[in-house]
C-alpha cells in the first residue's frame, strides 16, 4: 500500500503499520466501528455494525438513513475501529497511557446492489455479529431487503496502530515509591436474558451460552 497523507504516522511511529493481516485481525475482533464523514459542511461520526468480507468492510443501514445515502452517493469517509485492551499506569500522569489496537480505513464505498451478493453480504454481517445464529433465523423478506442498504468499503487505504508496551517512566521517576504496571481490559458477555414475550419454554441455545 502506498503512503498517503492520511495514512502517514506523525507520532509514535513504531506503533504504526500498514499490514493487511493486522488490519483484518483488528476488524475481525470488532462488532462495531465509527464512520466519519462531512455532510452539508457538517462533520458526523456515527457508530455502525461492521464485518469484513474478503478485502472489503461491510456496512449496512436503512435506505432512509442520511449517512447511508451519503455513502451510497460516494462520499469520502474514514472508518475507525479501536479496541481498548488495558490501562498503562506509569509513575506520572504524563507517561501513563493505554494498550490498544486500532485501524483507520479511508475511501469511498460502493453500493452492493446485486441481489445474491447483497444477501451473502448481509449473511456475513449476521454470522459475524451473531455467530452461530444464522442457520436458526428465518430468511429475510423482500420488504426487509429492500429497506436495507448495504455498502462495501475497500480495505486499501488504511493505517493501523497497536500499543502493547509496559510503562515507560523516566529514570528519575523509577525512584518514586509508586506502583506501576498494566491493568488489562476485555469485553465479556453477561447472562442471557429471555425476551418477555417468549411463547415457548426454551433455554438459550448452546452458541449463546458459548458467547
Amino acid at each position: 500500500m502506498s503512503i498517503k497523507p492520511e495514512t502517514r504516522h506523525q507520532r509514535i511511529r513504531e506503533y504504526g503499520g500498514r499490514n493487511f493481516e493486522t488490519a483484518c485481525a483488528t476488524i475481525g475482533a470488532a462488532r462495531h466501528c465509527h464512520v466519519g464523514m462531512t455532510i452539508d459542511d457538517h462533520p458526523y461520526v456515527l457508530p455502525m455494525a461492521c464485518a469484513r468480507r474478503e478485502g472489503e468492510l461491510l456496512l449496512h443501514g436503512s435506505v432512509a438513513s442520511r449517512l447511508m445515502k451519503a455513502l451510497a452517493d460516494g462520499a469520502r469517509c474514514c472508518v475507525t475501529i479501536t479496541h481498548l485492551d488495558g490501562l498503562v499506569l506509569a509513575r506520572s500522569a504524563f507517561n501513563s497511557s493505554m494498550h490498544y489496537r486500532t485501524v483507520m480505513i479511508f475511501g469511498q464505498a460502493r453500493v452492493v446492489d446485486d441481489p445474491e451478493e447483497k444477501v451473502a453480504g448481509l449473511d456475513t454481517l449476521t454470522a459475524h455479529l451473531l455467530p452461530g445464529r444464522l442457520d436458526e433465523l428465518r430468511p429475510s423478506t423482500r420488504k426487509e431487503l429492500n429497506a436495507t442498504l448495504l455498502v462495501a468499503l475497500p480495505i486499501e487505504t488504511f493505517t493501523t496502530k497497536v500499543s502493547q508496551d509496559p510503562p515507560d517512566d523516566t529514570k528519575a521517576d523509577l525512584d518514586e515509591e509508586i506502583w506501576a504496571g498494566v491493568v488489562p481490559m476485555r469485553t465479556v458477555y453477561g447472562e442471557p436474558e429471555t425476551a418477555p414475550d417468549m411463547r415457548f419454554e426454551l433455554e438459550p441455545p448452546k452458541y449463546v451460552n458459548d458467547w
